[in-house]
C-alpha cells in the first residue's frame, strides 16, 4: 500500500479504509476545493512539498488540526496536508484555464486591476459573460483563456509544449514551476487521460507498456529512475529537467547520452498513452 495514496494518519482514516487500515477513527471526509491560485500539498504540516494543487481543484478533507487539513486530491488520489485557509466549500466548476496563464480581473476590462494570476488548469464556475470576458464568483477572465471542462485537447505533446521555458520545480504543478511528472500529468489531463502524480506511479500505470521493438512516436513516455519525458516527435524529447532547470525540447540522442552520463542510466521503461479520438477544443 502506497502511503501517497492512502488517506490515513495516526489519528484518522477514510471510512472506505475500514477493515484495511487500523485507525483510532474513521471519517467520511468533507468535500472541499482549493481557494488560492496555487497550494503546496505537503507530506506533513510544515513538511516537504509532494505535489501542488491549482485553484478550483477538489479534495476530500479528513481532518482539520492546528490550521492544517489532511486531504486526498480527487484528480489522482494523492494524499497530503494543505493549509486549512487555502480551502473553501466545494462549488461545481464549469470551465478551466486553457491558456498557459491568465489574470482574474475585478471588472470586465483589461485596464482594471487584476485580482490574481492564474495557471493553466485552474477551474472556475462561470456565472455570466460580457463581449470579451467570462464572469466568475471571483472576478472576470478573458474569454479566449477559458474553455468548458468537457473541451479537451487531442495531443498531450501540444499541451505540454505550452509549458516550454517554465522553470523546473521539484513537486511543481503550475506555470510558475513544474517537474517532470507534473508536466506529464498536465499533458494527460489536458486531453482527459487519467494520470498519477509521480513518475514511478506513471511508469506503473500511465498508458500501456511499449515493447522495445516498437518504434517510438509522438506522445510516448520514456522513463529513467526518477525521471519521465515525452517523445515530442522524430528524435525530439520534451521534459522538465534539472539540467536546463526548465521545460525544454531537445534532441533525443543528446538527451539519452547526457542522462546516462550523469548517472541516471539508460531508459528503464517505455509506455504509450491512449489515443484521444476527437479534439473537442
Amino acid at each position: 500500500m502506497d502511503r501517497r495514496l492512502i488517506p490515513a494518519n495516526a489519528r484518522v482514516a477514510a471510512a472506505f479504509l475500514r477493515g484495511k487500515v487500523e485507525a483510532p477513527r474513521y471519517v467520511s471526509g468533507t468535500e472541499k476545493m482549493v481557494a488560492v491560485p496555487l497550494a503546496d500539498l505537503l507530506s506533513a504540516p510544515h513538511g516537504r512539498r509532494e505535489r501542488q494543487l491549482l485553484l478550483g481543484e477538489r479534495v476530500a478533507m479528513y481532518e482539520e488540526r492546528a490550521g492544517w487539513a489532511f486531504v486526498q486530491a480527487e484528480k489522482d488520489g494523492y494524499v497530503g496536508y494543505l493549509r486549512f485557509d487555502q480551502l473553501e466549500e466545494r462549488r461545481p466548476a464549469t470551465h478551466w484555464v486553457i491558456a498557459r496563464a491568465s489574470h482574474l480581473y475585478t471588472e470586465p476590462d483589461f485596464k482594471s486591476h487584476e485580482r490574481m494570476c492564474l495557471s493553466m488548469g485552474s477551474q472556475f464556475r462561470v456565472i455570466g459573460e460580457t463581449a470579451r470576458f467570462y464572469e466568475t464568483p471571483l472576478g472576470y477572465i478573458p474569454k479566449p483563456h477559458l474553455a468548458e471542462l468537457s473541451k479537451l485537447a487531442r495531443d498531450p505533446v501540444e499541451v505540454a509544449e505550452r509549458y516550454l521555458g517554465v522553470p523546473y520545480l521539484w513537486g511543481g504543478n503550475s506555470i510558475w514551476g513544474i517537474d517532470c511528472s507534473g508536466l506529464v500529468q498536465a499533458a494527460c489531463y489536458g486531453c482527459g487521460i487519467p494520470c498519477p502524480g509521480d513518475s514511478d506511479m506513471q511508469q506503473a500505470n500511465a498508458g500501456r507498456v511499449l515493447a522495445e521493438d516498437v518504434p517510438l512516436r509522438r506522445g510516448d513516455l520514456l522513463f529513467w529512475k526518477g525521471h519521465v519525458a515525452l517523445v515530442a516527435g522524430k528524435n525530439k524529447l520534451l521534459h522538465a529537467n534539472a539540467h536546463h532547470m526548465a521545460v525544454a525540447c531537445e534532441d533525443l540522442d543528446v538527451a539519452l547520452a547526457r542522462i546516462e552520463a550523469q548517472g541516471s542510466g539508460p531508459v528503464v521503461a517505455r509506455r504509450r498513452l491512449p489515443t484521444v479520438k476527437k479534439d473537442t477544443r
